[in-house]
C-alpha cells in the first residue's frame, strides 16, 4: 500500500490567519482511492525549512502532495524547492504562459509581468491546468516517489485534484474505502462506544467513535474493490449499529440534525415557527440552512427581553415573576405563544444562560431549556452543559431543541394541515 504525506506550505497557516481546509479534503479524497495519509506537515515561505520538510516527506512517504507556494510572488517558493529536490531545471513553457494571459483577459484584467513566473515547469513534469486561477498544478515522478504540487486556495485545488491528481495517482490506487458516519447526539462518546461494543474490534469495516461539539458519531469504514462492494460491508454495521443505539442515532452521513428535520417536517406536511432568547435565531438560521426549508419553516421570533416576551409571544408576566425568563414554565409559553402567533404547527422554543458569566440569582452558564408545542402535546428538556463556553452553549442549544423536534417527529406518524 502507497504511503501519502500532505505537505501544506504557507506563513498565514502558521499564524492562523487562514484555515487549512485543504488537508481534510485531500485526506478523505485519497482514502476514497486506498491511499493511506499518514502524515501531515506545515511549513512556512521559507526555502530551507521547505527543503528540509521536503526530503523528510520523500524519505518516509511514497507520494508527497504540497499545497500553496505556487503564486507569483517571491515568497511564493514551492515550485523551486520541489524542482530542486528532484533534481530537475526550470523552463519557461510558452502554453502555459497563453494560458495565464487567457485566464486575465477573460477576468478583464491586466496581467502583471511577474504572472509569468508561473509559467516555469520542469520539462520532466505533468502540468495540470488551473481553470480557476493562474498557478498551474505539477505532478512528478521519479525513482519510486511521486511529487504533486497543487495551489493553496481550496478553490483551484479541489477541482484541480479531482479533474488531474487522481488519474496521475491511478496507478497507487489499492481499493477503495468507503465511510460512513452514524450521527448520535445526547448521549456522550464514551457511553456510546460501551454499547457499541464488540463492533469497534472488527478489521473490515472498521468501527471507530469520535465527539464533535454536543454531539457524537461513529465512523464506519470499510475496504473492498469499489464502492458497491464496500458499501455492503458497512450496511449491516450501521443496521446493527443503528438497533443498539436507537433513539439516539438521528441520521446516517448527515452534517447536523437540522438535515434530519427538514425531510421529515416535509413528509408530515408541518410547518415550524421558532422562539429564540439565548441563541437569538441560531436555530432558525440552521433550519434555513437546508434547501427547500421554505415549505416548512413558517417564522422565527428572537425575544431576548422579558417585556418582548410577554408582548411578542405572550408569555404571563406572573410566570416571568415566579420562575424567571431561563426555566420551563417560560420555555413552554414561549413555544405555545409562537406557534399561536404564527399559525404553525409546531412552535419551538430556546431560553437559557449562554455565558460566559452566571446570572444576577446565580444560575450557572449552560442552564437551558426548550420546548416544543404543537396539539395536544407541549414537551420540555432542561439541558445543562456545565460550560461556560458562549458558543459551545448557544450551538448546543441550537442542536437540542431541534432534536426534540426531530423525537417529536418520529415518535408517531402525524399529518398536517
Amino acid at each position: 500500500m502507497s504511503i501519502c504525506e500532505i505537505l501544506s506550505v504557507g506563513t498565514e497557516i502558521l499564524l492562523g490567519d487562514i484555515l487549512n481546509t485543504n488537508c481534510r479534503f485531500l485526506s478523505r479524497a485519497l482514502a476514497d482511492m486506498g491511499i493511506s495519509v499518514l502524515y501531515h506537515e506545515t511549513v512556512g515561505d521559507n526555502e530551507q525549512r521547505l527543503a528540509d520538510a521536503l526530503e523528510r516527506a520523500l524519505g518516509r512517504s511514497d507520494i508527497v502532495i504540497t499545497t500553496g507556494g505556487l503564486g507569483p510572488t517571491p515568497d511564493d517558493i514551492t515550485r523551486d524547492v520541489c524542482t530542486k529536490a528532484f533534481g530537475y531545471e526550470l523552463e519557461f513553457r510558452p502554453e502555459l504562459a497563453r494560458q495565464i494571459e487567457d485566464y486575465f483577459t477573460r477576468a478583464g484584467r491586466k496581467m502583471a509581468d511577474s504572472n509569468l513566473r508561473q509559467a516555469y515547469a520542469p520539462k520532466e513534469a505533468t502540468v495540470f491546468r488551473n481553470y480557476n486561477g493562474t498557478a498551474p498544478g505539477l505532478g512528478m515522478k521519479k525513482d519510486g516517489k511521486c511529487l504533486v504540487l497543487l495551489p493553496g486556495p481550496p478553490f483551484e485545488a479541489e477541482p484541480m485534484f479531482r479533474q488531474s491528481v487522481v488519474p496521475f495517482l491511478e496507478e497507487y490506487r489499492t481499493c477503495t474505502i468507503v465511510s460512513h458516519q452514524v450521527r448520535t447526539i445526547g448521549i456522550g462518546e464514551s457511553t456510546m462506544a460501551q454499547i457499541a461494543g464488540e463492533l469497534l474490534d472488527g478489521e473490515n469495516p472498521t468501527v471507530a467513535p469520535y465527539c464533535k461539539t454536543g454531539e457524537a458519531y461513529l465512523r464506519v469504514s470499510a475496504r473492498a474493490h469499489n464502492k458497491e462492494e464496500a458499501d455492503l460491508l458497512c450496511a449491516p454495521v450501521i443496521e446493527e449499529l443503528k438497533k443498539r443505539l436507537g433513539d439516539y442515532v438521528y441520521g446516517i452521513d448527515v452534517e447536523g440534525v437540522e438535515q434530519a428535520v427538514v425531510p421529515l417536517l416535509k413528509e408530515a406536511n408541518l410547518t415550524v415557527a421558532t422562539a429564540e432568547s439565548c441563541t437569538a435565531g441560531f436555530i432558525a438560521k440552521r433550519i434555513t440552512d437546508v434547501p427547500g426549508a421554505s415549505a416548512v419553516f413558517k417564522h422565527g421570533i428572537i425575544t431576548y427581553a422579558n417585556e418582548v416576551k410577554e408582548k411578542a409571544l405572550g408569555v404571563s408576566p406572573e410566570t416571568l415573576a415566579l420562575h424567571g425568563a431561563v426555566s420551563e414554565e417560560t420555555a413552554r409559553e414561549m413555544a405555545q405563544g409562537v406557534r399561536k402567533v404564527t399559525g404553525a404547527d409546531i412552535g419551538l422554543s430556546v431560553t437559557g444562560f449562554a455565558g460566559p458569566d452566571s446570572d444576577e440569582e446565580g444560575k450557572a452558564p449552560g442552564l437551558i431549556y426548550t420546548a416544543l408545542d404543537a396539539p395536544g402535546v407541549t414537551l420540555c428538556e432542561k439541558i445543562e452543559t456545565g460550560r461556560n463556553d458562549r458558543d459551545y452553549n448557544r450551538f448546543v442549544a441550537a442542536s437540542r431543541a431541534l432534536n426534540l423536534l426531530r423525537r417529536y417527529l418520529t415518535s408517531k406518524p402525524h399529518q398536517g394541515g
